[in-house]
């Protein structure tokens, strides 16, 4: 069967399942089975792909129209120009977090420092930010090994240097250590949030995403324990739901957080709430 057929039929197939983007779908799957960039299928549209493809092909297209992430069918995501390893055991980057990555940029005045990423993941911010700051000392922790495991994967994928990776619940390994800059993307969703029936996040961790007390209990959390972390003139950057930036303000302002502000992410929602340490 030539490319396009094959693009065509499993286009629709995805469409009657209810993607809202099965063309680019089904680009980005048969990429992945032939190892060709998207370009190369509107050159060669008209060449017949070999059956053992078609089949492996068939079957992604099968699982995607049932809901798994595409990022998980293929093993990656890109994120702020790296493409990176992901697993069913971390949460997938997504472009609002592009946001968070930003503004720890614009707050890393020094040409060096310590940065340190709560919950890292695939290790999403720690590397982006780390590819743009190489004099910056980056730690990126998260509570499961196999995240961290993956993380590291990523930094050596990139031959990243200036980024580590350790297993820590929040700060329970840093005792005395303090940092510039801390950073985070913590679970803030409600465990009776609607959403959570919805999309890729069917598929993605749980504890990744869901906190208690209406989703606001790990920012609290990270709002309360950060301040003894930071340094004199550092600053806690936290990424939130749409609805949470005036929570997580007032938290903050309620912990002694100076210059305390909220950030707006592509869409002009509520994305990043962000203070600089108290005075002590």
């Amino acid at each position: 069967m030539q490319i396009d057929t094959l693009l065509q039929r499993a286009a629709r197939r995805l469409e009657q399942a209810g993607s809202s983007s099965p063309r680019l779908d089904a680009e980005v799957l048969l990429c992945h089975v032939l190892g060709v960039e998207r370009s190369w299928l509107y050159t060669w549209g008209d060449r017949d792909v070999e059956r053992f493809a078609w089949a492996r092909f068939d079957a992604l297209v099968a699982a995607r129209a049932q809901g798994q992430p595409i990022a998980y069918l293929v093993g990656e995501r890109e994120f702020w120009g790296l493409r990176l390893t992901t697993t069913p055991a971390t949460l997938i980057p997504r472009p609002d977090t592009e946001t968070l990555v930003a503004a720890a940029l614009e707050k890393a005045i020094g040409d060096s420092g310590r940065l340190l990423d709560l919950g890292t993941g695939t290790g999403a911010i720690a590397l982006a930010f780390a590819v743009e700051r190489p004099r910056w000392e980056v730690l990126g922790v998260d509570r499961e090994p196999a995240a961290v495991a993956l993380a590291s994967k990523n930094a050596a994928r990139h031959k990243i240097v200036n980024a580590s990776f350790r297993v820590s619940d929040w700060f329970d390994e840093l005792a005395g250590e303090r940092f510039d800059l801390v950073v985070s993307n913590p679970p803030y969703i409600a465990d009776d949030d609607p959403h959570l029936g919805q999309g890729d996040v069917r598929f993605e961790p749980r504890s990744a995403l869901v906190a208690d007390e209406a989703g606001m209990g790990d920012l609290n959390a990270l709002v309360r324990q950060a301040a003894e972390h930071l340094e004199a003139s550092g600053w806690l950057l936290l990424e939130h739901g749409l609805a949470q930036g005036e929570a997580v303000r007032e938290a903050m302002c309620a912990h002694g957080y100076a210059e305390v502000s909220t950030l707006e992410d592509l869409g002009r929602r509520e994305r990043v709430s962000l203070g600089r340490a108290p005075l002590r």
